[in-house]
């Protein structure tokens, strides 16, 4: 569906982008994940065609990107698109227009698109008497009101309660089900397990690490992360890497990676005669795998 192969990008001598490559296959939920200043944003906007790229190509449905592929694309901001005091109903009229709908199907996918995102009951309802999770879904409806081929979400769920974000991943799983391919950005890395087929780590304009979360998790060799409260920190180094556990300091948590599953009673056993206040095990998680590659390890 969208193939960039070596993109770069420069603002006078600062390089945003740097032979970027990335393949995203029809009908998945990619996710791009990277701090400020990584070039999520920029990269959306070549996609876009609302900025030009130094060098490098990028196709969607094996077309170059130009005027004419604007029209497959869907993009919900992370900055909402709309006009407060028009209803939902004339919000979405209004981008339909500019995407070109003639009246018939445009008033057919007005009604269509405020079912998908559960707001046919509101659509003559003011923006401003929305909720923010209505908002948010009453912006990603725009973004669909054209029926694009390809969706991109810019950090969809950011100042959202839970109820709210639960709601926005039901409606991108359902996106998924109707094989929409979509690309995410997003902060939240629990989101990004929880929707994505496949995930790229972006630092400095360049994919250190990509695929799904399973093939992700091989970049640390560890069955289990174990988190240690002690005042003894140095001893509990020394007793955990004599057993081979790598130290590692997430926060100001002590951590070790576990090469295989311990029963609790082992690992109690292998820190006798160190005071633990506390233990905890969990998985290894993407937040673990994400500090790893953009640390530089």
């Amino acid at each position: 569906m969208l193939k960039i192969q070596n993109l770069n990008k420069s603002y006078n001598t600062r390089k945003v982008l740097q032979n970027l490559t990335l393949h995203i296959e029809s009908g998945e939920i990619y996710g791009l994940l990277g701090a400020n200043g990584a070039g999520k944003t920029t990269t959306i906007n070549i996609i876009c065609n609302l900025l030009k790229a130094d060098s490098g190509e990028i196709t969607i449905n094996h077309q170059p990107v130009s005027e004419a592929t604007k029209k497959i694309i869907g993009i919900a901001p992370q900055e909402n698109l709309l006009y407060k005091t028009l209803s939902c109903e004339e919000n979405l009229q209004f981008f339909a227009d500019i995407y070109g709908l003639n009246r018939e199907t445009r008033q057919k996918q007005i009604k269509a698109t405020l079912a998908a995102v559960n707001l046919l009951d509101r659509a003559k309802s003011p923006v401003e008497t929305l909720s923010g999770g209505m908002r948010r879904r009453l912006n990603i409806a725009i973004a669909l009101v054209h029926q694009p081929q390809l969706v991109i979400l810019d950090e969809p769920t950011t100042g959202l309660d839970i109820e709210a974000r639960y709601e926005i991943w039901e409606l991108i799983r359902q996106l998924k089900n109707q094989g929409i391919t979509v690309l995410l950005t997003t902060h939240l890395l629990d989101e990004a397990e929880r929707l994505c087929d496949r995930i790229g780590i972006l630092k400095n304009g360049q994919v250190l690490a990509e695929g799904s979360l399973a093939e992700l998790r091989t970049l640390i060799p560890a069955s289990e992360i174990l988190v240690l409260q002690t005042a003894q920190i140095e001893q509990a180094i020394a007793r955990a890497q004599s057993y081979g556990f790598t130290h590692k300091y997430y926060g100001n948590e002590l951590a070790f990676w576990l090469p295989e599953s311990l029963e609790l009673k082992e690992i109690i056993a292998r820190f006798e005669g160190i005071e633990i206040d506390a233990i905890a095990r969990t998985d290894v998680r993407l937040e673990h795998i994400y500090l790893e590659v953009t640390q530089g390890n």
